[in-house]
């Protein structure tokens, strides 16, 4: 197992960068998913970023043929990781309260080193362990002292838990695959092909939404974001964590995720002009000192 000592630091940062950009475009989705039926913004997003990437898609020279397994596992990690986590995550933060989502989200590192554990084998060590309670820790209490003066129906929240945790689950097993596929693919090809299956996956729905759908109700700066979406959400994100993902064990990528949440957060904060409590910045703290945990070099291998 690769450990601290012996992975490059652009690889964390590698990751931690994924994870923010994934947070950054959760949080500015709500106004395109206000604008813009689910389905049909999927469908969108990944037709955008098969554009953006067509040319990843030719098998480099150097690289092997791609084995039923690993075609399988292409296809999981994109119904998972693209298509079920973006349609879960929209539906369930429309159904439930911003700090419901937020203490569910904060799961995602402990449920990352749960699946690497059971499918990855991968042994986790105490210090690790450390790092992934401090990050849900930290953004557990974030979530807490969030304030929230309206919400969704209580009939609705429920359901709209449900399908957040359902988008951890989705995140922690695109870890856990991604893992599997960087053994033999390069980065820039697997984002290109989940892209291209999330597209496939997407279509016929997105269809039915464009047929009755009126094109010209959307402002031109939600055009704009809707690229800047589609790209980070499609390219930018998926090679960055391919990438890291390379040189990390997943349990230890887990922790990253933390990013998630963090980011969404600091977009309030910044962009959507949330205010930001004393206790709020004690869990930035707590989390952040999870992912630094996680970084540090050790002198022990298996951790």
């Amino acid at each position: 197992m690769t450990h601290p000592s012996a992975t490059p630091w652009w690889a964390y940062g590698a990751l931690a960068l994924s994870m923010a950009l994934v947070g950054s475009y959760v949080a500015l989705s709500k106004p395109l998913v206000a604008a813009i039926p689910v389905f049909l913004l999927a469908w969108l997003r990944f037709g955008i970023g098969g554009i953006a990437m067509w040319r990843w898609l030719k098998k480099p020279a150097d690289e092997p043929p791609i084995s039923p397994h690993t075609r399988r596992l292409l296809f999981l990690e994109s119904f998972l990781g693209n298509f079920l986590f973006s349609i879960c995550m929209l539906y369930g933060v429309s159904m439930t309260t911003a700090v419901a989502a937020g203490v569910i989200m904060s799961t995602i590192p402990a449920v990352v080193a749960v699946l690497s554990w059971l499918f990855l084998r991968e042994r986790i060590g105490s210090r690790t362990w450390m790092a992934i309670g401090l990050a849900a820790l930290g953004i557990g209490l974030y979530s807490m002292g969030k304030s929230s003066t309206s919400g969704p129906a209580d009939s609705q929240v429920w359901l709209g838990n449900a399908l957040v945790f359902a988008a951890v689950v989705c995140e922690a097993a695109y870890v856990v695959i991604g893992k599997h596929l960087t053994g033999g693919i390069g980065p820039r090809r697997i984002s290109a092909i989940i892209n291209l299956w999330g597209f496939a996956l997407v279509t016929p729905l997105g269809l039915w939404w464009a047929w009755s759908f009126d094109f010209g109700s959307v402002p031109s700066g939600l055009w704009l974001l809707l690229v800047f979406y589609a790209l980070a959400a499609s390219v930018w994100t998926v090679w960055l964590w391919m990438t890291g993902l390379r040189w990390v064990p997943a349990s230890r990528a887990g922790v990253f995720t933390v990013m998630l949440p963090v980011s969404a957060a600091a977009v309030g904060v910044l962009v959507l002009g949330e205010r930001l409590s004393a206790l709020q910045a004690l869990a930035f703290g707590i989390a952040l000192l999870g992912v630094l945990l996680a970084t540090l070099p050790s002198r022990s291998a298996n951790r």
